[in-house]
C-alpha cells in the first residue's frame, strides 16, 4: 500500500502541467499515474498531428514552469493575425496590432509540449506511476498492475472517458455535436504569412492554422469540423482518393486564399462534443478533458485545462496551514476560480456553433452583417483580442 498527498490520475498535457507546478512548489507528497506518452521521433520535415494553439496566458505559464524554453523555437510559429470568413459576405480581421500585441497565439505540436513536459518532471525528481487505474472508491484505487494506492487527494487529468470520474461517481453533462474533427498537414502555394484562417460553411468550420516551411514548401496544419457522414466518408477513402478529394473542397470552400492546398500526412478523425461537470468531488479535482469540452472552433481546449492546473496547484500550494490538501473549501475555491472562464468559453463556442448552423429565413444575412458589423468596430475587436490571449 502507497499513500500520498495528491495522486494525479493522467499523464497527458495537462495532468504532466500540474504535476510540475505541484514540484516547483514545493508541495510534498504528489505522484503522476499514468503511462508516459510514446514520444514520435520527428524529421525535420515531420510534425505532429495533433497541434495547439497556445493563448499567451498559456505561454506565460509553460515558461513559469521552464517548460517554453526546452522547447525547439524554429518548431513554433507566431500567429499575428487571423481572417474568419462567415458563410456568405461576413467577414472579421483580428490583428495583434490592433491590441499592442505583436502575436495573437502561438502553434505548437503535441508532442513538442510533452517532450518538454516529460524532460521537466525527470529534472525535479517527480514520481511517476506507470501504469493505470482499474478501480477506485473513496480514496483508495488499484492499478491494472495491481498496486493499491492512497491519496488524500485525486485529480482526474485521465481525458474525456475519465475513469477516475466515472467510479467516482461525479456527473458530467455531455452533448453530441453529431460532428468530427478531421485534422492533417497540408502544403500550400502561397504562405501564410503568420495568419490563421477560418471559414464557417455548409455546416463546417475550416481553419488552416499556420506551421513552418518543410522541403514540400509552405505548409499549414487542417482542423476541419464536418458533419459526421461526411467525416467518415472522407476518413474511410484510400489515399490517393483522400489527397483529391480535399484539394477539390478546399479550393471550393478557401476561394484558393493559399493557392493549391495538398495534403502530404494522415488524417486523424475525433468527435466532436460539448461537456461539463461541476469540477469537483469528494477529495477530487477534475481538471482537462475530464472536466470539460467545448468546440474546436476557437482551439482554446488545451488553454483551459492549463488554466485549470495552473489554478488547482495555486489553490491547494498556497492553502492556509489548517487545511488538508482534499478540504472542501479549497475544492469550491478552485470550482469558483474556473468558473468564468470555463463558461465564457462553451457559451461563446456553442453559441457560434449554433448560429452558423441555423436554417431560418434570413439566419444567413443576420450573422454574416453581424461579422461585418463587428470588424468595423475596434473597440470590440480589442476586446476580443484581449479576451482570447488571457484565456487560461
Amino acid at each position: 500500500m502507497k499513500k500520498y498527498s495528491v495522486i494525479i490520475c493522467g499523464a497527458g498535457i495537462v495532468g504532466m502541467a500540474l504535476a510540475l507546478d505541484f514540484a516547483r512548489r514545493g508541495e510534498k507528497g504528489v505522484v503522476l499515474l499514468g503511462p508516459v506518452p510514446r514520444q514520435m521521433p520527428m524529421t525535420q520535415d515531420e510534425y505532429h498531428p495533433r497541434v495547439y494553439a497556445i493563448s499567451a496566458a498559456s505561454m506565460d505559464y509553460l515558461k513559469q514552469l521552464g517548460v517554453w524554453r526546452l522547447m525547439q523555437p524554429e518548431r513554433i510559429t507566431r500567429v499575428e493575425a487571423m481572417e474568419v470568413r462567415g458563410d456568405s459576405f461576413g467577414a472579421l480581421y483580428l490583428r495583434g496590432w490592433q491590441a499592442a500585441r505583436q502575436e495573437l497565439t502561438w502553434i505548437v505540436e503535441s508532442g513538442q509540449m510533452e517532450q518538454a513536459l516529460i524532460q521537466a518532471l525527470r529534472v525535479y525528481g517527480v514520481e511517476w506511476i506507470e501504469d493505470t487505474l482499474e478501480e477506485f472508491a473513496d480514496g483508495w484505487g488499484k492499478t491494472t498492475g495491481s498496486l493499491e494506492l492512497h491519496g488524500e487527494l485525486w485529480v482526474a487529468a485521465d481525458g474525456t472517458n475519465s475513469l477516475l470520474r466515472s467510479q467516482a461517481g461525479i456527473d458530467v453533462d455531455v452533448r453530441k455535436y453529431d460532428a468530427m474533427g478531421v485534422v492533417g498537414h497540408l502544403t500550400s502555394d502561397r504562405p501564410h504569412q503568420g495568419v490563421a484562417l477560418q471559414w464557417f460553411k455548409d455546416k463546417s468550420v475550416l481553419a488552416l492554422l499556420p506551421l513552418p516551411d518543410t522541403s514540400r514548401g509552405h505548409q499549414v496544419s487542417m482542423v476541419w469540423s464536418l458533419p459526421i457522414e461526411r467525416a467518415r466518408s472522407l476518413l474511410a477513402l484510400d489515399r490517393a482518393e483522400q489527397v483529391e478529394h480535399l484539394q477539390e473542397s478546399l479550393a471550393a470552400l478557401t476561394g484558393g486564399r493559399l493557392g493549391r492546398l495538398q495534403l502530404h500526412s494522415g488524417l486523424h478523425g475525433f468527435e466532436l462534443i460539448l461537456a461539463s461537470s461541476g469540477m469537483i468531488g469528494k477529495r477530487i479535482a477534475l481538471v482537462g478533458d475530464a472536466a470539460h469540452r467545448v468546440h474546436p472552433l476557437a482551439g482554446q481546449g488545451l488553454n483551459l485545462g492549463l488554466g485549470d492546473a495552473r489554478s488547482l496547484a495555486r489553490i491547494i500550494s498556497e492553502r492556509e496551514p489548517f487545511f488538508q490538501v482534499s478540504d472542501e473549501v479549497l475544492l469550491r475555491r478552485y470550482r469558483r476560480d474556473r468558473a468564468t472562464d470555463l463558461l465564457q468559453m462553451q457559451v461563446l463556442t456553442d453559441g457560434l456553433k449554433r448560429l452558423f448552423d441555423l436554417d431560418l429565413p434570413g439566419a444567413a444575412w443576420v450573422r454574416n452583417a453581424g461579422m461585418s458589423l463587428v470588424d468595423k468596430m475596434a473597440p470590440v475587436k480589442r476586446m476580443l483580442i484581449e479576451a482570447a490571449t488571457r484565456t487560461g
